[in-house]
């Protein structure tokens, strides 16, 4: 997307608006960008373009107006680990025990298709305030961001600073790095500082995911 202050081989430079040799993220993206607040790494997916109106309805994602097909898939299946404990309040309810004893959480799933068809899956775990909020217009030079966890995600939809700590609302296009291509390696948090425990840690079915959407041509 071009430079901003932010991008690491500029981060010498003065604070400045814009980007050098810049473009526009596309609806879909998945871009690692800086809070602004902490100027710490986030990653987010971009949903909102200047100009675009971006709504919450009953957890169904608005956009222009319309209302983005939201399509019910299998749940995600994921084992219960140290980082991924299904354990809080909201996600505890879908925690299962198999027939061999493993701790599984089933979350549910679902597949959102952006105008222009670039598609993705969120997760959608309960019904809470983030799922209905008023419409907000996208200004020039920024976009409105969202995670892929809908009900975990501290995102445009949310204030700065406590007790929401999220994006603040539509966020300027220079605090965006750059655009996240894959996942390198994930582990699972039983790993140490041994590197002899990395391996029984890595979760193998993450690793080298692509994490560009999918496009499927509209009438599909």
């Amino acid at each position: 997307y071009g430079y901003s202050y932010l991008s690491p081989s500029l981060n010498v430079l003065p604070k400045m608006d814009g980007r050098l040799f810049g473009s526009l993220p596309e609806r879909g993206d998945i871009v690692v960008l800086k809070s602004p607040i902490a100027q710490d790494d986030w990653i987010k997916r971009v949903i909102g373009l200047p100009g675009d109106t971006v709504q919450m309805k009953d957890g169904q994602l608005w956009l222009n107006g319309q209302p983005v097909p939201k399509l019910k898939l299998a749940d995600t299946v994921m084992k219960v680990t140290p980082n991924s404990d299904c354990a809080t309040m909201i996600d505890a309810q879908y925690r299962v025990i198999t027939p061999d004893g493993t701790a599984e959480c089933h979350l549910p799933t679902y597949r959102e298709t952006l105008p222009g068809g670039r598609t993705y899956t969120v997760l959608d775990l309960a019904n809470l305030p983030q799922d209905n909020t008023e419409p907000v217009i996208v200004p020039e030079g920024h976009v409105f961001l969202m995670g892929d966890n809908r009900d975990r995600s501290a995102d445009s939809r949310f204030a700065l600073g406590a007790p929401e700590y999220g994006l603040g609302g539509p966020v300027p296009w220079e605090n965006i790095g750059g655009r996240a291509e894959f996942i390198t390696f994930s582990l699972n948090g039983t790993e140490s500082l041994n590197p002899l425990t990395w391996w029984g840690a890595l979760r193998g079915d993450r690793a080298w995911r692509s994490l560009r959407p999918v496009h499927v041509p509209q009438g599909k």
